[in-house]
């Protein structure tokens, strides 16, 4: 009896992002994996160890490295990670030349082998990668999404429950806007049990969790000195990739490219969507103040600089 092929989540990029959310992909069991990266040895090296944690974690996936993109044919997800990371000091902004170069040749080498597949665009600056990853894949808007909404969400979740002292499971936030400086969090439809956090906190304290927010990356890299964060994006990239896997249909914000919604054109830029195996199945759109409306625009300008300055 021929066997039906097994569901297959390429991870491009094996630095710490991409090999953390293969081991997420692999401990949820949502699909084999693929980890690919141009240099020999470091993907097969991650992709041998996850192999032989199985056994003692309990799961029943395949995890190979590869540096030939032939051995990621016929995947449902395509998840981009290559790319360098931002170090102290350096804004999402500078990294626009080098990784525009780097994630055209990898999602051109990908989608080639597997047309039929949905890109996450992981790398930086993310809504510009996005614009790069459209044009080199020649994919429909709906299968080209941007991992970065889910994320800052999530930082905004974790600094709500922190400063409320309650359980990160009761508190929803949404994050809309580019992936930077000028993202839009916003208080009004962040929850802790259903509860608006504005009738929880001083307006003093909501800013200053939307400013920690908005710092959220640049606060990790601080720290870390010599690298970004990885565990909250990997995390952030599985979530979206069950919504589609398993058709959830979820909820979710994320950069999406957008045709008129929001007032914004040809753009790539956060907004909740419905994600499910078709990718971006609906852009949802939600009421914003008149404040809330100029931030976005204004996310939306800063989106539209850095796209301006992407190589030809």
């Amino acid at each position: 009896m021929a066997r039906v092929p097994r569901r297959k989540v390429t991870v491009i990029g094996a630095g710490n992002v991409g090999a953390t959310t293969a081991q997420l992909v692999a401990q949820t069991g949502l699909a084999d994996v693929v980890l690919v990266d141009i240099v020999e040895g470091l993907p097969q090296g991650k992709a041998l160890d996850l192999a032989e944690a199985a056994p003692v974690v309990g799961y029943d996936v395949r995890v190979t490295g590869t540096n030939d993109y032939a051995d990621t044919a016929n995947s449902k997800i395509i998840v981009v990670t290559s790319g360098i990371p931002r170090k102290p000091g350096m804004s999402r902004d500078d990294l626009v030349a080098t990784n525009a170069g780097i994630v055209g040749g990898v999602v051109k080498a990908a989608t080639a082998v597997s047309p039929d597949a949905i890109l996450i665009i992981v790398t930086n600056p993310l809504d510009a990668m996005c614009h790069v990853a459209l044009a080199a894949s020649g994919f429909p808007k709906e299968r080209v999404i941007g991992m970065a909404g889910v994320l800052d969400s999530a930082r905004f979740r974790s600094f709500i429950a922190e400063e409320l002292e309650v359980s990160v499971r009761d508190v929803r936030a949404f994050v809309l806007g580019g992936h930077g400086d000028t993202m839009v969090p916003l208080p009004r439809y962040s929850t802790v049990g259903g509860v608006p956090i504005t009738e929880l906190m001083s307006p003093e304290r909501v800013e200053a969790l939307v400013t920690r927010t908005r710092n959220g990356g640049a606060e990790v890299v601080a720290l870390l000195k010599t690298g970004s964060a990885y565990y909250a994006p990997a995390a952030s990239v599985v979530e979206m990739a069950e919504s589609i896997l398993l058709d959830r249909r979820r909820v979710l914000p994320c950069a999406a490219y957008l045709e008129g919604e929001y007032g914004v054109d040809g753009l790539f830029v956060g907004v909740p969507v419905l994600l499910g195996q078709g990718g971006i199945e609906k852009v949802i759109e939600i009421t914003l103040t008149d404040e809330e409306r100029v931030a976005f625009a204004g996310s939306a300008a800063a989106v539209k600089e850095l796209v301006a300055v992407l190589p030809a």
